[in-house]
């Protein structure tokens, strides 16, 4: 740990990340507040005692001005257009966040505090820092009262915010670029997600690379996405409804099919009940649950089927029997490497080496017997 007698070294506070740099050739890992109003400065290895030269990872700095200062500006269009104070700010690594006290939030109220904010941003006003107690300042008609003793810091925005604030901003509001506000979520309140500056560069460079490239896939232009995109997803609805009504007429032929090959198998359990063992060369999860579903509606069945191509399984029986599907698919898995579980009437599971498949079948009719 390293503590100067002055520093520009952010500390980690009011929402906004440390600085961080190099104090002489040792780098800066994390700054944060310690007693007396010192700030501490951790380092990999000691810096000697005497004079040290710092400096600060401005990439990284000019980013977190560009945010705060985004999210004053932010905060007091809110204010200003819908009375919405913002009761916490927190700057991520990607993304920034205010949540806002409001009955609601609406497209429209983020639309239009979006465009209020950059247009104070795109005016270049002057952001200066004023120093006053909480009574000075409260004349002086800050956003947010405060009531901490002694002399505060302040920034100020010309004719449009005053904030109590000790975080790092900009000269001008110019320099934070441009704002977007990305997401909105309820929680508590309102969650609002926005970047600003390069961080709004790159979200809306990425937005066109994303947009592009869909628009290269469906074939359409770019302003033609949200149709095309529309109509896939209506095509594809109409798909699965036909695949799903044609699984259902599959299932219900292959399982008579199944019940008449094995009809040799009847009363081979004390209860009567017929075993249907089967292994399909393909077959989904879902599949297979549907035709095992057929098969012990249509007398006292119990179905051990499996899909070579998946490894997966499912074990069934008609409702009523005292016999636990789910304890013998349990049971049975201990000597293979598979996953899966269930209830009395129905299991399913799947096999991480699907060439294992027949000799878990024999073993499951082994206990079943």
């Amino acid at each position: 740990m390293v503590t100067l007698d002055r520093t520009a070294f952010y500390p980690t506070s009011g929402g906004q990340p440390h600085d961080l740099g190099k104090l002489g050739d040792v780098p800066v890992i994390e700054v944060a507040d310690a007693e007396n109003d010192k700030v501490v400065h951790y380092m990999p290895r000691e810096v000697p005692s005497g004079p040290v030269h710092g400096e600060i990872d401005w990439a990284r700095r000019i980013d977190h001005m560009q945010q705060h200062t985004g999210q004053h500006l932010l905060s007091a269009a809110f204010i200003e257009l819908f009375n919405f104070p913002t009761v916490s700010f927190h700057l991520g690594p990607k993304v920034s966040t205010i949540d806002l006290d409001a009955p609601s939030v609406l497209p429209r109220h983020l639309e239009e505090a979006e465009r209020r904010t950059n247009e104070i941003i795109f005016d270049d006003r002057v952001v200066s820092v004023r120093f006053g107690t909480s009574e000075e300042l409260s004349a002086a008609g800050i956003r947010k009262k405060v009531s901490r003793e002694g002399i505060l810091r302040a920034i100020e925005i010309e004719g449009f915010d005053r904030q109590p604030c000790g975080g790092t901003h900009l000269e001008r509001t110019g320099q934070a670029g441009l704002l977007l506000v990305r997401k909105l979520e309820r929680r508590h309140g309102w969650r609002v997600e926005f970047v600003c500056g390069f961080r709004a560069l790159a979200a809306a460079r990425g937005d066109f690379s994303t947009l592009t490239h869909s628009a290269s896939l469906l074939s359409c232009g770019l302003p033609e996405v949200p149709v095309a995109v529309a109509r896939t997803i209506e095509e594809r609805r109409t798909s699965q409804s036909a695949e799903k009504r044609l699984q259902a007429r599959l299932a219900e032929h292959e399982s008579r099919s199944l019940l008449a090959a094995h009809a040799a198998r009847e009363g081979a359990l004390a209860s009567g009940a017929r075993v249907i063992i089967a292994t399909l060369a393909e077959a989904t999860p879902s599949y297979l649950s549907l035709l095992a579903a057929k098969l012990v509606a249509s007398g006292e069945v119990v179905a051990l089927l499996a899909s070579r191509s998946s490894g997966s399984i499912v074990f069934a029986q008609t409702k009523g029997s005292s016999r636990d599907m789910g304890a013998l698919l349990r049971e049975t898995l201990k000597e293979f490497d598979g996953k899966g579980g269930g209830a009395k009437d129905f299991a399913q599971a799947s096999l991480a080496d699907p060439a294992r498949i027949e000799s878990l079948l024999a073993g499951a009719e082994s206990r079943l017997v």
